[in-house]
Parts: C-alpha cells; sequence; structure tokens
C-alpha cells in the first residue's frame, strides 16, 4: 500500500499529461532508467540471435540445426517460474541485473573466440543453451518491473511504450547485426554486443523497485510458493485462457517470424543476411506501430477483448504471408503481422498483471514464460516438416491450427473474456 501511494505521487495524473497516455509514463525516475536498459538489452539480443542464426544456417547448411539453435534460445522456459519465484523474494531489480550480467559475459565469451579464430558451431550451440536457461526470464522481470513502480492507470500506456524497446530492436537492431556482420565480420560485431549489454546492465542498476516479499525469520517451501502461482492461474478463467493462447501462438505463428525467417530468407526469396534483415524488420516495424498506438489509446482499450480479436487477425496476416510469391509482399504482411502481434499480446500481459496483485506478479509472469516453450516445440516440429512437405504446406498447416484452436479457446471461456464488464477488460 505504502508503494502505491509513494508511486502515485511521484506521478502526475495521467489526464494532465500533454501527450494523454505515451510519454506520460516517464514521470516516473524508475521508468527513465528502465526504458533504455531494456532498449539496449532488446538491441543486443536481436543482434547477436540474426548474427548467430545466420552463421549456424552458413557454415552447417542445416535448417534443422538452425531450429535447434532458435529452440535452446527459449530452454529456460521451463525454470521461469522459479526466476519469477526469485524476484518476488529478493526483489525483480535484482534478478534482472543478475541476467543482465551474464548476458554480457556470454557476450564477451563469443567475441573472444571470434577474434582468436576458435569459434565453431558447437561453441555457439553451447553458449546458446547456457544464455537461454535466462534469457525467456527477463522479459518477465521487466514486465513486473513495470508493474511495481508504476501507477496503475498508466499500466496499458506504458506496456505499450515498453514493448517498443523490443519492437525498435527488431525493427533497427536486426539491420544494425546484419549490417555489422557484412561489413567488420563477427568478432568485431560481438565486441560492439557486448558493450551494448554492459551499458544495460549498468543503467538497470538505477531502476527502482521492491525489496520482494520475503520476510526476516520465516521459511517458507519453494514448492509450496510455486504451487501457489500456478493455483491462481488455474483459478482464474481469464488467466489460464491467456496462457492456453500464448502457449498457441508460442507453438504456431511465433516460429514463422522467428527461428525459420533465415531459412524463408535463403531458400524462398534467395536473399542475403541484409535481405534477412529487412524481413525481420518488417515484422518488428509493424509490431513497433503497434505498441505505439497501444501506448497512446492505452486507458481506452478493453485488454482480453484485443487478445482475442487481434490473434485472429495475426493468423490470417501469416497466412497472407505464405501466400506471397516474393519479398516485397512477403515483407507487407510481415509488417500486418507485427501490428497484430502488439495488439493481441500486449494486453494480455496487461491483463495478467493487473490481474496478479503485487504478491504474485513474479510467479504469474513465470507461469507466462512458460507458454514461450510452445516456440521450440513448433521450431523442431516445423524444421522437420520442412524437410518432408515444404515451406508454404506447413506454414499454411500452422496458421490453420493456430485459427482452430483459438476460436476453441473463445468459446471455451467467452464468459470471462468478452463482456465488457468482466474484470479481464477492466481500462
Amino acid at each position: 500500500m505504502e508503494a502505491s501511494q509513494a508511486r502515485a505521487a511521484e506521478a502526475p495524473p495521467l489526464r494532465r499529461a500533454r501527450w494523454p497516455a505515451l510519454f506520460a509514463p516517464f514521470g516516473i525516475r524508475s521508468f527513465r532508467f528502465q526504458f533504455p536498459a531494456d532498449l539496449l538489452t532488446s538491441w543486443g539480443t536481436e543482434m547477436e540471435t540474426l548474427i548467430l542464426g545466420w552463421y549456424i544456417l552458413t557454415e552447417t547448411g542445416s535448417v534443422l540445426l538452425l531450429t535447434v539453435f532458435g529452440a535452446l534460445q527459449y530452454l529456460g522456459t521451463l525454470i521461469a517460474p522459479l526466476f519469477g519465484l526469485a524476484g518476488d523474494r529478493v526483489g525483480h531489480r535484482r534478478v534482472l541485473c543478475g541476467l543482465r550480467l551474464l548476458y554480457t559475459l556470454l557476450a564477451g565469451l563469443i567475441a573472444t573466440l571470434a577474434l582468436t579464430g576458435l569459434l565453431r558451431p558447437a561453441h555457439v550451440l553451447g553458449i546458446a543453451a547456457l544464455a537461454g536457461l535466462v534469457r525467456p526470464s527477463d522479459l518477465a522481470m521487466r514486465n513486473a518491473l513495470v508493474a511495481e513502480t508504476m501507477p496503475p492507470d498508466r499500466l496499458m500506456a506504458t506496456m505499450g511504450l515498453s514493448r517498443t524497446t523490443s519492437d525498435s530492436a527488431r525493427t533497427l537492431g536486426s539491420l544494425a547485426g546484419a549490417g555489422l556482420f557484412a561489413v567488420i565480420g563477427l568478432g568485431p560485431a560481438y565486441v560492439a554486443i557486448a558493450s551494448i549489454y554492459a551499458t544495460g546492465f549498468a543503467l538497470t542498476l538505477g531502476v527502482g523497485g521492491g525489496r520482494g516479499f520475503a520476510t526476516a525469520g520465516v521459511r517458507r517451501s519453494v514448492l509450496r510458493d510455486l504451487r501457489e502461482g500456478l493455483e491462481t492461474v488455474w483459478d482464474t478463467p481469464a488467466a489460464l485462457a491467456a496462457m492456453l493462447l500464448a502457449f498457441l501462438v508460442n507453438l504456431t505463428a511465433f516460429p514463422l517470424t522467428l527461428g525459420l525467417l533465415p531459412f524463408v530468407a535463403r531458400d524462398v526469396y534467395g536473399m542475403d543476411q541484409t535481405g534477412l534483415g529487412t524481413l525481420v524488420a518488417s515484422f518488428a516495424l509493424g509490431a513497433l506501430i503497434g505498441s505505439i498506438a497501444i501506448g497512446i489509446m492505452g486507458p481506452r482499450l478493453r485488454p482480453a477483448r484485443m487478445m482475442l480479436i487481434f490473434s485472429f487477425a495475426w493468423y490470417l496476416m501469416l497466412l497472407g504471408f505464405v501466400a506471397m510469391p516474393g519479398p516485397n509482399g512477403g515483407r507487407a504482411m510481415l509488417l500486418l503481422a507485427g501490428a497484430a502481434q502488439s495488439f493481441s499480446m500486449v494486453p494480455m500481459a496487461v491483463m495478467l498483471l493487473a490481474g496478479a496483485g503485487a504478491r504474485f506478479r513474479g510467479r504469474i509472469m513465470g507461469v507466462r514464460m512458460l507458454a514461450i516453450y510452445g516456440l521450440p516445440i513448433g521450431l523442431l516440429l516445423a524444421g522437420a516438416l520442412i524437410d518432408r512437405i515444404g515451406f508454404v504446406a506447413t506454414a499454411t498447416a500452422y496458421c490453420l491450427a493456430g485459427l482452430t484452436l483459438t476460436a476453441a479457446i473463445a468459446v471455451r471461456w467467452g464468459a470471462a473474456l468478452w463482456p465488457a464488464e468482466a474484470a479481464a477488460n477492466a481500462r
């Protein structure tokens, strides 16, 4: 209660801001540190994902190993609830600082191996596995910090603005990564990435946040605390529906625009790494536009309805992408798909954070990260299917399955997700 009152005192009322929602979050000191810290971390992540994905594909020539590399980025989704619990206990900022320090050290290791000529695909896969153990929890911690430090009337706008850090990284960071790789080579490019991570870590040290909910002299069971988080999701229909939808889009939608784009660029469109960067940037630019729009319209949006409507739109745009014969049409459809993705996923996060309460934020976001495990499953399955039936047939099957199951979720939990008066649609 005291923390909430302090945030409210620090921040002027939302209605007084000259720009009603988009820039109001910068009235909070903590967010003025968190935004650039998240931005730099997201840039580093996108740059190295594109660079290493292209390295694996060109060094091995195997789309299966490419999908393995992509899947390793999300290895830590299985233990994300533990990081969420750690954030609830000791403070989300402390956990986030530890994660970002590790990114810096691993990027420095790759830079050293590349500059000395010792880097091999096996090294990249091993380091990707280490980074993948912690990387999925970064988004959970940053979202929990936003909810912890931001007044409730700014949460939707702030989440939209916060999401622009990752969207802009995919737009410009992917192009910067491709350009650096092509111009100066892998080693020097990784020196730049390690420097970006180090700066992001330093800024994260200035972010506000509580010390967690651990109580001196009280020993609590880790399993009990984790079970409480899972039970909270299971007993809340809107949260359960959101988790299932999150797993579904990670299984059937995200693989088409994340791990598989290097294959589309090289084998479908005949493009080089710069062309790959334009495909990644097109999807990210659409997502950036969507996030900015949410930041502007935030207080007027109904989260659960937005989540459902734009999940359908996302799959339809992906079907259009698959049908495009050339890269220009593909870029246009990726732009629209990216916007639909933001209009679906950002309201989902707001709905979960608003319903979690201060005590469960980290654990709920950790459980949300479990849904990302659908992505490596979808990537590995897609890699095997593409070898047998081709990209177009595989991608079409993914989209049709996604549309069907999204409709099933909407029907099953419609009473909790659609009515304007439902808690999940509170503005």
